[in-house]
């Protein structure tokens, strides 16, 4: 079991080694810890202080991208290092890091995909009556979008699976705490809450600048998510409300119009058609929210097969680091001489050993899997070898293989096999 710490920084070169410090070392169940700092445009020391701490993974942002890019680029850049869990926490020490054992427990004992820590929000000192009435309000109008019951939506301080990281998607720039839950509920993941108590106070938030810009923005997350996932609920609420407020005004004209007082009444009618035409262009934008629903899925799919193959056992276990993924763009030289490392060790797969034969599951020419002692032509001739072609090769066989091309040469033969070709050419036999 491996799991990567990860920490968004934005200037946080005072409180990251108190953070740094109190990520406990040894956990049970977890057999590799790994702590990631992720940089995002800081123009403090906030790099030089994670260094001086050990840290060895970091993810840097030339320009400060925002929480939710730096959450997304982190989680690639673990994934891609084989990452079984990330958990998330802050660089201005707000949690308490030494609970970490807490967050990973469940999903180490299997009973849930997401771990989120309820910061007992009525209980914070520096939180004013008012946000704390808003934090709620917020927290439920998300479970009310995801279908959960968690008490702290906003926490940042968190634990994902694998499984669960290969699913989730973020796409916007504010934040991801609050778009991820909605995601994994409506995804029928298993997420659980676990009680913790923040530190004091170091700084304040750099997400807003005030509590109204912060109240807009999730606002405007959480309307975001509703029409998503949930489209049923603000668009059918609303074409329902405005189709019964346009009949209204349609009756009270028929009233009138049986009392032979029809006359004078005409913006009724003007009104209610106006309301009509809102809730039936309310019904039509459902049907469309419905159809894009569908598309989503499949997307959602395609993408977490994507994953899977750039992520997934088979390229750890190929030792591939894959690049062009978000976090190659972003990260540090140290990083990319980690990968070219790492590229090198996965190359020494491909190196010669000696007797001349074409390594078994290395069949790709061009890559190499090839063993040669440098005699006879056999080292020439594997620069010839097409992909897909499969041969046990001996020094100085002759041979081209094309695509698809599956024999075995003995010495002396001289042979070429096209497409599709499946041969057994004896020593000295023709073709």
């Amino acid at each position: 079991m491996k799991v990567f710490v990860q920490i968004p920084c934005f200037n946080e070169e005072a409180t990251l080694p108190t953070v740094l410090e109190s990520i406990p070392r040894a956990i049970e169940g977890v057999d590799e810890l790994e702590i990631l700092v992720i940089d995002d445009g800081s123009t403090d020391g906030t790099v030089r202080a994670a260094r001086a701490c050990g840290v060895t993974h970091i993810v840097r942002h030339t320009k400060n991208q925002g929480l939710a890019r730096s959450f997304r680029d982190g989680v690639d850049y673990a994934l891609a290092h084989g990452a079984d869990v990330v958990v998330n926490t802050d660089g201005d020490n707000q949690y308490p890091q030494e609970r970490i054992p807490d967050l990973l427990a469940p999903i180490l004992q299997g009973r849930a995909d997401i771990v989120i820590a309820d910061r007992q929000t009525k209980d914070i000192a520096h939180f004013s009556r008012f946000k704390k009435r808003m934090q709620s309000l917020g927290s439920g109008m998300v479970n009310l979008a995801a279908g959960t019951r968690l008490p702290d939506a906003a926490s940042g301080f968190r634990a994902y699976s694998r499984r669960s990281l290969m699913r989730l998607n973020v796409v916007t720039r504010f934040s991801y705490c609050m778009e991820t839950i909605v995601q994994a509920g409506n995804l029928r993941m298993r997420i659980e809450s676990v009680k913790v108590r923040t530190n004091p106070k170091t700084r304040e938030s750099r997400l807003f600048s005030n509590i109204f810009q912060h109240m807009y923005k999730s606002g405007k997350a959480i309307v975001r998510s509703f029409l998503m996932y949930k489209p049923h609920i603000p668009l059918g609420f609303l074409a329902v409300v405005t189709g019964i407020v346009g009949l209204v005004p349609f009756l009270r004209f028929l009233v009138f119009w049986f009392q032979g007082e029809s006359g004078g009444h005409v913006q009724s009618l003007i009104f209610g058609t106006a309301m009509i035409v809102t809730s039936l262009l309310s019904a039509g934008l459902l049907v469309v929210a419905d159809l894009q629903r569908t598309n989503r899925v499949l997307i959602e799919d395609t993408l977490e097969r994507m994953k899977a193959l750039q992520y997934g056992e088979a390229a750890r276990e190929g030792g591939m680091l894959v690049r062009g993924s978000p976090w190659d763009d972003v990260a540090s030289a140290e990083d990319d001489a980690a990968c070219a490392e790492d590229d090198a060790a996965s190359g020494g797969k491909r190196a010669a050993h000696g007797d001349g034969r074409v390594a078994p599951g290395h069949e790709d020419g061009d890559e190499g899997a090839a063993h040669g002692d440098g005699g006879g032509d056999g080292g020439g001739e594997r620069d010839a070898l097409r992909r897909g072609g499969e041969a046990c090769r001996k020094p100085g066989d002759d041979a081209r293989i094309e695509p698809g091309g599956d024999a075995r040469i003995e010495p002396g033969d001289d042979a070429r096999i096209e497409p599709g070709g499946d041969a057994r050419i004896e020593p000295g036999g023709p073709i």
